[in-house]
């Protein structure tokens, strides 16, 4: 028997092992999306990407969208009003935009080395989730669109990002401004002045 083996064949036998805990549910603004990171600076670099990539694909998928719009509207409703939905959600995605290069804009300032570039690869992330194959058609793109939105979790890091970034970069600018204590000249030694040198003859 190969001691893999015996290794796993001594931890079925033994009593004392104890099952392990499940963990607790993740409430769904706290959740990451998959693909994104997990530390805060590049996950809300990834937010603006996926966003960024939604907003440019209006125009793409608008022609669609109001097909179906207009195809599978509710009795009672008209087709402008609920066209209008994604204007106004246009214009609260480019506010999100001002937001979230906000909080990067924070965070590069306030760290000590340059972290751009992780930023700018999470963007590119953001952004690939909205690349699509050949083999997907017009309508799924379409449904797609139209029923994503911003993960809540977005906006809640990058609050915390920008707020943390800002106190970061105003200690280190007010350490950099600290002046710098000079060094102060020794004290002659007692009965020591500077004739002390002389001879008298």
């Amino acid at each position: 028997m190969t001691p893999l083996l015996i290794s796993l064949a001594l931890l079925a036998q033994t009593p004392e092992a104890a099952p392990i805990a499940a963990a607790p549910p993740v409430a769904a603004e706290d959740r990451i999306p998959n693909g994104a990171p997990r530390d805060d600076y590049p996950f809300v670099a990834w937010c603006y990407g996926a966003l960024r990539g939604y907003l440019d694909m209006k125009a793409e998928v608008m022609p669609e969208v109001t097909r179906i719009e207009n195809q599978f509207r509710k009795p009672g409703t008209r087709l402008a009003d609920d066209l209008k939905v994604y204007d106004d959600m246009e214009r609260d995605g480019k506010v999100q935009l001002r937001t979230f290069q906000g909080a990067l804009t924070a965070a590069e300032k306030a760290s000590v080395r340059p972290i751009n570039a992780v930023g700018a690869q999470a963007v590119r992330q953001g952004r690939q989730t909205w690349s699509a194959g050949p083999s997907v058609t017009k309508a799924r793109k379409a449904q797609e669109w139209m029923s994503w939105a911003l993960p809540a979790r977005c906006d809640t890091v990058a609050a915390s990002l920008e707020a943390r970034s800002r106190l970061m970069g105003a200690t280190l600018r007010m350490n950099a401004e600290a002046p710098v204590p000079t060094a102060q000249p020794a004290e002659p030694a007692p009965g020591h002045t500077e004739t002390s040198h002389q001879h008298d003859h």
